[in-house]
């Protein structure tokens, strides 16, 4: 209830009394969306109207993206240190140092949803106007150790 909104108004047109309600509601998940949408359009029919949907990034979404963004990097700069230290017959041990140099952000819009233009864009464009992405570089030094020490250890 605390991502919808209903705003009702009544009105009488000669002996009748007619309602109209709008409800705007905030999805976090696409297809949750689509398939109350659906519904509202089986059961109510032609009495109901739906607008386009408005997408946009809150800012604790997008600090998601920045963290997994540079989780990911850090995971796959040790995958590739693995790779090489197995190539020349040696092994990785624990990280010494770890460092994010460059963030990169594009596309998708914080509170896009203000943008007049959008009505004219398909669905598709939409959305790809809104997706947000984020490319992240990171500098890390790990231990190295030989082959030999890792045996006498396993010993």
């Amino acid at each position: 209830e605390e991502n919808m909104t209903v705003t009702e108004d009544f009105s009488r047109v000669e002996n009748t009394y007619q309602m109209e309600a709008e409800v705007c509601i905030i999805f976090s998940d696409f297809r949750k969306m689509q398939d109350v949408c659906n519904l509202l359009i089986e059961k109510l029919g032609t009495s109901v109207s739906i607008n386009p949907p408005h997408f946009y990034h809150t800012p604790e979404a997008i600090d998601t993206l920045r963290r997994q963004v540079c989780v990911t990097a850090v995971g796959n700069t040790r995958r590739k240190a693995q790779e090489v230290c197995r190539l020349f017959g040696q092994a990785l041990g624990k990280p010494l140092l770890i460092k994010e140099e460059e963030t990169k952000e594009w596309g998708g819009h914080i509170d896009s949803h203000l943008s007049h233009s959008a009505d004219s864009l398909t669905l598709q464009e939409r959305i790809q106007n809104a997706t947000a992405y984020a490319s992240c570089r990171v500098f890390a030094v790990f231990e190295i150790k030989g082959k030999e020490n890792m045996r006498t250890k396993v010993l």
